[in-house]
């Protein structure tokens, strides 16, 4: 159990850009906020940077949208080449109406427009579109790594994403990649208070902290991408945030 757990926004991270050195970036603006990198802690990082360092902008004048993607636009009212982009990178349409495209990602989260971002990048250029990282749990492990080659320290690394939940209203930081990171903590088989088994307690660990870390990150201007957690303790290096995709033969609602 934790007994205390501190989260420390991190400022200082400068616009991130294709091809950067993400975790070298994220240290030097842990350095400057006068945070000290210890064994055990969790980094959260929010997926927009990740995706701008993986080079997962996209401009909507190189998209050729398909019939499909046409059809989809009009009766969304969405851009036909945004649509082609959620298209690409889903394997469902679960619903749609106007001012909303649902869909199941390639990655197995269900989310609007497949997690795709038009806020917060450089539209300079023309219309820009930001994707997923293509795997973030291997985007969450390649910065661990970095993490640990610069300092040498292991810490734990979460990408964290914002995402609405069926019939709740309002947007909440979940994981869409991890490592180092306890993900799931099972309870099963095991007893409470009284002694009577735990048939389904499983707590999702890595949505609670990347929740957690959203409320600090914020969601508009703030400029904040970057979240520390400390008082975790020890964590699980094996587990990835894949792992908190609920299996389709166990969704009920199809």
């Amino acid at each position: 159990m934790t007994a205390a757990l501190h989260l420390a926004p991190v400022p200082g991270l400068p616009m991130v850009q294709a091809g950067d050195d993400l975790a070298a970036l994220a240290l030097a603006a842990m350095d400057g906020a006068g945070l000290k990198l210890e064994r055990g802690d969790v980094v959260c990082v929010a997926q927009k940077v990740v995706s701008k360092a993986e080079g997962r902008q996209v401009d909507l004048g190189d998209v050729e949208p398909s019939a499909e993607a046409i059809g989809l636009g009009a009766e969304t009212d969405k851009d036909p080449r945004l649509v082609q982009l959620i298209l690409d990178e889903s394997t469902e349409v679960l619903r749609q109406r106007p001012g909303i495209l649902i869909v199941r990602h390639r990655l197995g989260l269900v989310c609007a427009n497949a997690g795709i971002d038009q806020s917060n990048i450089d539209h300079g250029g023309g219309e820009q579109a930001l994707l997923l990282p293509v795997d973030p749990d291997r985007s969450a492990t390649a910065l661990r790594n970095r993490m640990a080659e610069l300092t040498g320290i292991e810490v734990g690394v979460l990408i964290t994403d914002s995402q609405n939940r069926p019939w709740r209203l309002g947007t909440v930081g979940v994981a869409i990649g991890a490592a180092g990171v306890e993900v799931l903590d099972d309870h099963r088989g095991g007893a409470d208070l009284f002694g009577r088994e735990l048939k389904v307690t499983l707590i999702n660990r890595a949505d609670a902290i990347a929740a957690a870390a959203t409320l600090l990150m914020g969601e508009t201007t703030e400029r904040m991408p970057l979240v520390l957690a400390k008082g975790l303790g020890a964590q699980s290096s094996a587990e990835a945030a894949a792992m908190i995709v609920r299996p389709l033969d166990e969704d009920l609602f199809r």
